[in-house]
Parts: C-alpha cells; sequence; structure tokens
C-alpha cells in the first residue's frame, strides 16, 4: 500500500515537475520508488547529462527539498556528469533533484530530473522476549502471548515484528505477524498447548535498512504456564487456641496439567504489614494451612496464590482477601492506670482515669477498683466498662496517701494489676525541669514535638521508671468541670518525643511531663509521679474570632480610665501576644494608639482634651493576626479633679469676704443706716410746746405742773368724745391708778397703752379697729392738789411713732395756733360742777383730768383749728 502511494507521487511529480521520459539528465543511483537512506551517513548522487543535451555540466545545479546544496559539495566527474555528496539527517525526507539550464539568457528549454529519498533507523535487536498462555476454565490456553523490548529509537520507516513458536522435536513452526509502529507484544496460535513438552520461541524484526533476532527462549512448556488462583479460600477460627486461624482452599487446575505450589500472606486489619508464610510451609499439593503465632482477638486478613511446583510457571493472581478474628485470650497486659489531681479547700478531688489494656486479648467486660487509705482497705467497686475510657472520681484528704489498684476481666480471664500511689500533699517528689515545646510541620498534619530535661538520680531505693506526658483540653465553658485528658508513656532514656495525639487546632492544651519513680515498700512495688511541669501550647494559631468590648470606667478632663474583658479561650484561637488601643476625636480621622502587653486589660490615656468625644476600642493580637473589638464612645469632662471644689470655696470665701465687709460698713455707718431704717422721732420733751402755755406766761418760777396721760381711741370717723362720755370718768381714775406720770423735762413715763402699735399688716389696715395712740404726760399742776411753783410746762418723752405737728415741727407758728384753740386747760382753773368742753367729731382735743376729785364736765366751745387731724385709718408708718 505504501509502495504504490510513493509510485503515484513519483509519476506526479515527473508529469508536472521533471518533465516528459525524454528528459536531458538522469540521477544515478534511481528508483521507480523511494530511496531509503540511514540517518548519519553520507549519500552521494550522480546527474548525467544525455546525449545530445545542449548543456554542460557547468550548467548542472541540485536541489534537495526547494533549497539549492552548496556548490562545495559537488564534485565534476566530467564534461556531462557532476555528483554530490550530503549527510542524511532525520530531516531530510524528501526530493533531491538535478537541472540544467543556461546561466544566461537562453531559448534552450530547461532539463530537470529527482529522486524520492526517505531516512530512517534500522531495527534494534528485540531483548526480554517472555510469553504466557493463561488458564481458561481446566486448561491451559493455546494462545500464547509474547512481549520483548524493542529499544526506545524511533525507527522513522515501516519495521515488521515476527513471533515464532516450535515445539522441540516438530517441523512445524507457528508465526505471526505484526506491523505495529515499535510492537512490543504478539499473539501466536499455537493450537494446543503442548503439555509436558520444550518449545522454542523467538521473535525477528526487519524493515528497509535491515533485520534483527532475539534470542531464543527454550523451556518446558510449563513455564508458560499461568494458572488461577486457588479457589474456596476460607479462614476458620480456632476456639481453643486463640493464637491460630485455620486456613483451607481447592486446587484450580488438575495435577496432572499443572503441579502446584502456594502462598499465603496475612496482615492485622489495623495494619498494612504484609506477612508472608515461608514458602518451605506451603510446598506441596495440600489444600490446608495453620496460621500460628497470632494475637488473641484480633482481626487478621489472608489472602493467597498459587505457582507451578518449583517455581515452574508464572504466579496466580492473589485470591480474595478473607478477614476473620482469633478467638479470646485472657488479659495479657494492665490497664493503663491514671490520676488529676485538683485541690479544693479542705481536701483533694482525685479522678482517677485508665484505658483498656493494651493486650486485652478480647471484650473487656468490666473492671476490679480497690482504693486503700493509709494502708486500709477503703473502698472497692467492680465498674462495668462501658467505653475505652473510664473514670471513678473520689474525694481524698490532704494528710492522707492512697494506693490504687485495678484489674480488667473478660470471658476468659482476668488481666494483671495495675497500681497508682497518691502521696500525702507534703510528700511530692521533685519532677523535670526545663520542660518547652514546639510544633513540626514536616508532615501533612502538624505534630507537637515535647523535650525536656532529664531527672537526676535522688535515691538508691528510688528509680526512675519513665515519663508520662498528659495533655488536657482547657474547659472552654465556666460551667464545664469534666476535663478532657489524655496522656501516654515513654521510657526513662527520652527526653524528647511526639505527641500521639490528634489536637485540635485554634484550642488550648496544658501539656504536663511527670517523671514516675518505682521503689519497693510494704513488700511491694509502688509507682509513685513526681511533681509536674505544665505549659500551655497550640497545634496551631489562629486570628481572635472577636476582639474585646471596651468600657470607659472613669472620664475626667484631660485623661480617661479603660476596662476589658479576657476574650474567652475557646474565642482567643492562640496565645494573646498585646492589645492595641486607637482611639480617635469623634468621626474625625486623627487617630492614635497605644500597645500594651497582653497581660493588661485596664488602661488610662492620658493627654486628652477637655470636654471632647473620643472613640475608642481595643485590638487583640496572635501571631496570626489581629482583630478589632467593638468600640465605645466617651466625652472628658469639663473640669478636672479638685477645680470645680476649688471654684466653690473661691466663692464662698468671696461672700464670706463680701459679708464680712457689709457687716464692717454697717457697723462704721450705722449712723446713717440707723436714720434710713429708722427714722428718729422727735422727743416731745425737748419739742418747743414744752416752752408754751396758752394762759400763762413763761416764768422761770412757775410751779410745776402735772399733766394726766390721755388715752385717745380712734375710730373709723368717730371721736373719742362722742362715743365714751359717759365712761370718761372711769377711765380718769384708771389713769390715776396706774401712776403714768413723769416730770417736766423728764424721760418718757413708759406707760403700757392697753393697745400697741405694731407693724404687722393688720395695724395698717385697721379700718375697723382702735387704735391707741400714747403720748406722754403733761404735767401742769402740784401733786395732789398741792399748789406747784410756777415753772414752765414741759413734756414728757412719748413712745409714739405717730407723726409730729405742724405745729411741733414749727416752733415759729405757735402763736398762730395758740390763737386758733387751747390743747390743755390746767386743772385749777375748771370750777367745781362744770364739764370739759366737748369734742367733736371733726377735731381731737385733749381733756384735762381731775386727780382727786371728779368734776362735772363743762363743755367749751369748739376750736376753729386744730393741729392734730384725725387719723381715720389708725397708724401710718413714714
Amino acid at each position: 500500500m505504501g509502495s504504490s502511494h510513493d509510485l503515484l507521487l513519483l509519476l506526479m511529480f515527473l508529469h508536472y515537475a521533471v518533465g516528459p521520459t525524454n528528459s536531458c539528465v538522469k540521477i544515478l543511483p534511481d528508483s521507480s520508488s523511494s530511496i531509503v537512506l540511514e540517518v548519519g551517513k553520507d549519500f552521494t548522487a550522480t546527474c548525467h547529462l544525455l546525449e545530445g543535451s545542449a548543456y554542460t555540466s557547468d550548467d548542472i545545479e541540485w536541489i534537495l527539498g526547494n533549497v539549492s546544496i552548496a556548490k562545495q559539495s559537488y564534485r565534476k566527474i566530467n564534461e556531462t556528469s557532476v555528483s554530490v555528496t550530503v549527510n542524511i539527517n532525520s530531516n531530510m525526507s524528501g526530493w533531491l533533484r538535478c537541472r540544467a539550464a543556461k546561466k544566461s539568457l537562453s531559448y534552450a528549454r530547461t532539463c530537470i530530473y529527482g529522486i524520492l529519498l526517505r531516512t530512517g533507523y534500522p531495527p534494534l535487536k528485540p531483548k526480554n522476549l517472555s510469553c504466557i498462555a493463561v488458564q481458561e476454565d481446566k486448561d491451559i490456553s493455546s494462545y500464547l502471548n509474547c512481549s520483548w523490548d524493542p529499544g526506545s529509537r524511533n525507527l522513522l520507516i515501516d519495521t515488521t515484528y515476527t513471533i515464532y513458536a516450535n515445539v522441540l522435536g516438530s517441523v512445524q513452526t507457528y508465526k505471526a505477524d505484526c506491523n505495529q509502529h515499535l510492537a512490543r507484544s504478539c499473539v501466536v496460535n499455537l493450537e494446543t498447548f503442548p503439555i509436558h513438552m520444550v518449545l522454542k520461541v523467538w521473535v525477528e524484526v526487519k524493515n528497509a535498512l535491515g533485520s534483527e533476532r532475539s534470542e531464543e527462549l527454550q523451556t518446558d512448556s510449563s513455564y508458560f504456564a499461568k494458572p488461577n488462583p486457588p479457589l474456596n479460600v476460607q479462614v476458620l477460627t480456632e476456639v481453643n487456641i486463640p493464637t491460630c486461624l485455620m486456613v483451607t482452599w481447592k486446587h484450580p487446575i488438575d495435577r496432572t496439567i499443572l503441579k502446584l505450589s502456594y502462598a499465603i500472606e496475612y496482615r492485622k486489619a489495623a495494619s498494612d504489614v504484609w506477612i508472608e508464610v515461608p514458602e518451605s510451609f506451603t510446598r506441596g499439593y495440600i489444600e490446608s494451612f495453620r496460621l500460628q503465632s497470632l494475637e488473641p482477638y484480633t482481626q487478621y486478613v489472608v489472602q493467597m496464590r498459587c505457582i507451578g511446583e518449583s517455581y515452574s510457571s508464572y504466579w496466580s493472581n492473589w485470591s480474595h482477601s478473607i478477614t476473620e478474628s482469633t478467638a479470646e485470650a485472657k488479659p495479657a497486659s494492665a490497664p493503663d492506670l491514671w490520676r488529676i489531681i485538683q485541690p479544693t479547700s479542705n481536701n483533694r478531688k482525685v479522678t482517677l482515669i485508665w484505658k483498656a489494656p493494651v493486650k486485652a486479648n478480647g471484650k473487656i467486660l468490666l473492671y476490679n477498683l480497690s482504693i486503700n487509705q493509709d494502708n486500709e482497705m477503703f473502698e472497692s467497686h467492680n465498674i462495668t466498662a462501658d467505653n475505652l475510657r473510664q473514670t471513678y472520681s473520689m474525694e481524698l484528704p490532704t494528710g492522707k496517701m492512697a494506693s490504687i489498684e485495678i484489674t480488667a476481666v473478660n470471658s476468659v480471664g482476668v488481666s494483671p494489676k495495675a497500681t497508682l500511689f497518691i502521696p500525702r500533699s507534703d510528700k511530692e517528689l521533685p519532677g523535670v525541669e526545663n520542660m518547652s515545646w514546639s510544633v513540626r510541620d514536616e508532615k501533612p498534619e502538624p505534630e507537637l514535638q515535647v523535650k525536656w530535661t532529664a531527672v537526676l538520680p535522688l535515691h538508691h531505693t528510688l528509680h526512675l521508671f519513665e515519663y508520662l506526658l498528659e495533655w488536657v483540653k482547657i474547659p472552654q465553658a465556666v460551667h464545664q468541670t469534666e476535663l478532657q485528658a489524655d496522656w501516654q508513656r515513654v521510657p526513662n532514656n527520652v527526653t524528647i518525643t511526639t505527641l500521639n495525639a490528634d489536637l485540635e487546632k485554634f484550642k488550648r492544651y496544658n501539656i504536663s511531663v511527670y517523671p514516675i519513680y518505682k521503689y519497693y515498700s510494704g513488700h511491694m512495688w509502688h509507682f509513685q509521679a513526681g511533681r509536674p511541669v505544665t505549659r500551655p501550647a497550640y497545634i496551631q494559631q489562629g486570628t481572635p474570632e472577636e476582639g474585646p468590648t471596651v468600657t470607659v470606667t472613669k472620664s475626667k478632663k484631660n485623661s480617661a480610665e479603660l476596662t476589658w474583658k479576657e476574650i474567652p479561650l475557646d474565642r482567643q484561637r492562640g496565645f494573646i501576644t498585646n492589645y492595641t488601643i486607637f482611639y480617635e476625636i469623634g468621626n474625625t480621622k486623627q487617630c492614635k494608639s497605644v500597645m500594651v502587653g497582653p497581660n493588661v486589660h485596664t488602661y488610662v490615656l492620658m493627654d486628652l482634651a477637655s470636654e471632647t468625644d473620643y472613640v475608642v476600642n481595643v485590638e487583640a493580637s496572635t501571631e496570626a493576626g489581629s482583630v478589632k473589638g467593638t468600640g465605645c464612645t466617651f466625652k472628658t469632662m469639663k473640669y478636672g479633679d479638685g477645680e470645680v471644689e476649688v471654684i466653690v470655696v473661691v466663692v464662698c470665701l468671696s461672700f464670706l469676704f463680701l459679708t464680712v465687709f457689709i457687716i464692717m460698713l454697717c457697723l462704721r455707718k450705722r449712723e446713717v443706716l440707723k436714720k434710713l431704717l429708722w427714722p428718729q422721732v422727735p422727743d416731745p420733751s425737748d419739742s418747743s410746746i414744752a416752752h408754751w402755755s396758752p394762759d400763762f406766761p413763761i416764768k422761770a418760777d412757775l410751779p410745776k405742773e402735772d399733766v394726766s396721760v390721755v388715752e385717745v381711741d380712734v375710730f373709723d370717723g368717730k371721736s373719742l368724745c362722742e362715743e365714751d362720755k359717759g365712761v370718761l370718768p372711769l377711765k380718769k381714775d384708771k389713769y390715776l391708778s396706774e401712776e403714768h406720770s413723769s416730770g417736766i423735762g423728764g424721760s418718757s413715763c413708759m406707760s403700757s397703752p392697753r393697745h400697741s402699735v405694731s407693724d404687722s399688716d393688720e395695724g395698717d389696715s385697721g379700718q375697723t379697729t382702735a387704735s391707741t395712740v400714747q403720748y406722754s404726760s403733761v404735767r401742769a399742776s402740784g401733786y395732789k392738789g398741792q399748789t406747784p411753783s410756777h415753772q414752765p410746762p414741759a413734756f414728757a418723752r412719748s413712745e409714739s411713732t405717730q407723726p409730729l405737728l405742724d405745729c411741733e415741727e414749727h416752733p415759729d407758728h405757735l402763736n398762730e395756733s395758740h390763737s386758733r384753740s387751747s390743747y390743755f386747760r390746767r386743772g385749777q382753773e375748771l370750777e367745781p360742777g362744770v364739764l370739759a368742753p366737748e369734742c367733736d367729731g371733726g377735731s381731737l382735743t385733749f381733756c384735762p383730768v381731775q386727780e382727786e376729785e371728779a368734776s362735772p364736765i363743762a363743755e367749751d366751745p369748739p376750736a376753729s383749728a386744730l393741729c392734730y387731724m384725725p387719723q381715720k385709718s389708725g397708724y401710718r408708718p413714714q
């Protein structure tokens, strides 16, 4: 097919490009098909001018593909022949043409001729020849599938692979051709598989550049057979032998065709490591085998395969895996016992925790727990095993020691006992030093590595038995009391290890290292833990879920005290490295920040502006990132501490000083204030009326006269005389009996009136109530009827606040008043039986009173004018 295609191309080229067959040039070597050349070798072609050609050798040009070959590669043989030599590479496949043409203008026809070149490699010798005939039903298949290694080099040209098979001693040879590019396998049909005969197999490879033959594979035909896996494989548990499993199977092929040997391998269901039974144990025509030295109550996975006896064939495929468990046995190890001690007010709360024995050898049904306090049995319990980790809590006084023993029980027996000794609080043994931790990120999941310093020997009877590493997930809620603890043990010569724990990311754990001591006391070995060294740790830290909420507890003029609570542990997601306080004025962009340590939860902002609004929030940071909390707004005060008190004190002192100044001023100006607040009432004794008398001239030798006290009751428009004419003598006697009198020129009589004049509203508005106006008595006659010497009449001081009369204020008008009326009548001038003059309602007249005896009152004609005007509304303050 390929040759026909090449021939067609050649004819087309000759017709269109080379020209008719009577061309004037020809190339040697020549071929009706392509010429195959080996890559890397030189190729020489010669161009001949035919007889009768008009060209010479100088007119010949070589062209490879579409590119002219350089003249340096030409070699002129004679005037009619020119050869060219080229080195073949893998890209030279194409037409090599020879053209004859004049260099100058000519009407001669151009002659051209070409050959098709193909490049490639010769075949390589096939290696690693192998053939296999698989089992079909109960026989071996007649189809022999052979494979080989043709090499990695691309031959670039078509190559044929042929597989040959010959039964030794037979003249018939079976073969099969494979024309695939770089064929690696081929199947030859043997018609019938030659059982128990020698078979010879080889492979040949050919192409245009050469051929090769592989090494012959000559062996017994059983070496080419591949049986099926064993049939009906079963694994049986042996109840009485907990360390064994019985494996049974059936032969896949009859032993007359192929005699087999078997291989068995097994592994624990929880492991990926396979264990193979030695082949010497399973060699032979057997159908069962007992697996021994297994662990009790453990699941195992078993599988099988087979091969021709003496390994004379291919291995079969593995059978299907069978899973089965061994029988139970008595526990071979003790439970892993530990404790968590939490101090209380008076006692110690001890939580015993334990794990099932590592070699439980069965299902643990219950645990026998015994507790001794001070070498006396305290309590004993049988605790049902309902999960892998058990706990028991008790109270242990600080002054007592306890010894705990525990065993595990399954359906077969009881495990060895585990013991734990808890000493008194003051009998703790020393712990490790310089404990630290780090995170390793080599694996896909980070691991926590713990390192510590070894414990020094203490006493020859006290031995370091091992170390115990404990990790406790810190309770995330306040109400959570149950501790999520786990532990692992390492030998006493180890001081660095990785925790075999599935720690949660972003959760805090307390990592503790305990040295476990062993000593002999009381005919038994005791195991006691030393003092722990604990460090908090994270397997991976993250950004806090929330920031702290800040509150302002105290706001002052230039400072403010901030307080924030610690972020809950389940939201910290890492160690808090610092807090950053951001505060700004209102909604402005003027923001300031202050960084404080992780243990600070109260801070005082200083240098703030007074009476200003601030917005503040706090940012919490871990090594993974930071997050801000809820902001808070506050306003500073206008005044600082003590400023208000100082202002109050200054104001009070100023008021006090002002008050003292006013009082001192009042004391210094008391006379002026007295005249302003209390107007001075003229003293009647100093009035000019004391030197005036209507009937007698003023003489120095006049006898003293007594003036009786006259009481005037003023009513609304009515005179005293009109209402009290009938009772006047009685009043006169009363006045005389009180002995209110004063000497002329003396002081006030101080006689008390019946009705005093008050400053109240009642006295001011007394329109219907009588007001009493008392004046000093005017003494004009002798005492008790005695004739006094002629003395000028005098007035005693009056206690009245009644305004003075015009005649009193102006003595120079005294004569005019005297001409109009008389106010006083001396008792000596009244005749017995003569009544005193009657006062009308429009005037006010003083009537003399007889001291010794009553006399008829004579009426005098009313005066034409009076100095005292009637007071209709009573006393009016000035």
